[in-house]
């Protein structure tokens, strides 16, 4: 196989959104830091809405982006936690996955804190394939080919290969 066809892990982004600043964000956020060891950063609205009681420009989420090691260990700690099972329709045409966890501690080994509570969380996965710095480079920036992307079947078979993941349909899954 061409080694420039091989699809690898760019990114995993782990984000918790609480709707509110305060305790219960910095509880979120020591979560966080205990679940993957790096500082994770707030979120901000982007938008005023009333009906939630949310302003524009108020920290109401946190995420922490992992790289590497890290983020190939908590891709594996999360799926774990949904007994490694995703849907078809949780991975987009770009080849990347999203997925959540209801509460944090369905994951093995974590164990109930009352001083933190319960939290759910998001998953992002994003797949490259070597070749794309073309795209985020300062100098001679270019697309990226579109047979070059990484398309969807391709994400699916490294994450049955790799992290032994079952793919269905809602019906096979639960």
């Amino acid at each position: 196989m061409n080694p420039m066809e091989k699809v690898v892990i760019s990114k995993a982004t782990i984000n918790i959104g609480v709707g509110e600043s305060g305790e219960r964000l910095s509880r979120a956020m020591n979560l966080l830091s205990i679940l993957t060891g790096q500082e994770p950063v707030k979120t901000f609205s982007k938008v005023t809405n009333p009906e939630f009681g949310i302003r524009k420009h108020q920290p109401i989420a946190c995420k922490v982006t992992l790289r590497g090691e890290k983020a190939d260990k908590a891709i594996k700690m999360v799926l774990d936690g949904i007994d490694n099972r995703l849907k078809e329709k949780q991975f987009d045409n770009q080849g990347n996955v999203s997925f959540g966890i209801a509460e944090h501690i369905d994951i093995p080994g974590i164990r109930y804190d009352p001083d933190i509570g319960i939290f759910g969380m998001n998953v992002s996965v994003t797949f490259e394939k070597p070749g794309y710095r073309i795209k985020r480079r300062k100098i001679q920036q270019k697309k990226v080919p579109q047979r070059h992307m990484v398309k969807k079947e391709e994400t699916i078979k490294y994450m049955e290969e790799n992290f032994q993941v079952k793919i269905g349909e809602e019906e096979d899954i639960y």
